[in-house]
């Protein structure tokens, strides 16, 4: 079990960032986000994605993040500019145990470094949550997300030129 627990969700300000880290743990093998401001929208928009292109993934908001990782069974990573090299982290982390990745949109409570088992850096350099999700979860399932299936009413096959969509009525 993957979980993403988004800290600092902002509506008026985050909807499309926040929006963009549920999609990318969705797509990259999460199993669920939990995001801690109440967003009736975004769980729409992540449920809607998910009734069409298929794949099981759940999306919780308004939850009590110091809860949900205080109460985490496996292992939490936070994912901060500030944290050890992501290469010499991936190798401790087992992958046997459940995992939690918490990712901020603003400032995360210093409590949250104590609390994580491992403080991961994808790079030192101020950059996008959804880019550190995004390697971090290729890198922890060796890019195993790129032949996933999904099994959805929409289905985009790769090519070169032009769009390959299967649409299937279920």
């Amino acid at each position: 079990m993957i979980a993403v627990l988004r800290i600092g969700h902002r509506i008026s300000r985050d909807k499309r960032i926040t929006t963009h880290v549920a999609l990318v743990a969705r797509a990259f093998g999460a199993d669920k986000i939990f995001i801690d401001t109440k967003d009736i929208k975004l769980e729409e928009n992540i449920c809607s994605t998910c009734g069409r292109f298929g794949g099981k993934f759940e999306i919780k908001t308004g939850v009590n993040a110091n809860k949900i990782a205080k109460q985490w069974s496996g292992i939490i990573v936070h994912l901060t500019m500030y944290g050890d090299e992501l290469d010499r982290s991936i190798k401790k982390i087992d992958k046997n145990d459940d995992l939690l990745i918490v990712v901020g949109a603003e400032k995360v409570p210093s409590q949250m470094y104590a609390i994580a088992d491992f403080n991961v850096s994808v790079g030192n350099q101020p950059h996008s949550e959804v880019s550190a999700l995004a390697i971090f979860l290729d890198r922890y399932n060796n890019g195993k997300w790129l032949t996933k299936r999904f099994n959805g009413k929409i289905q985009i096959l790769p090519c070169n030129k032009g769009k390959k969509v299967i649409s299937r009525d279920k």
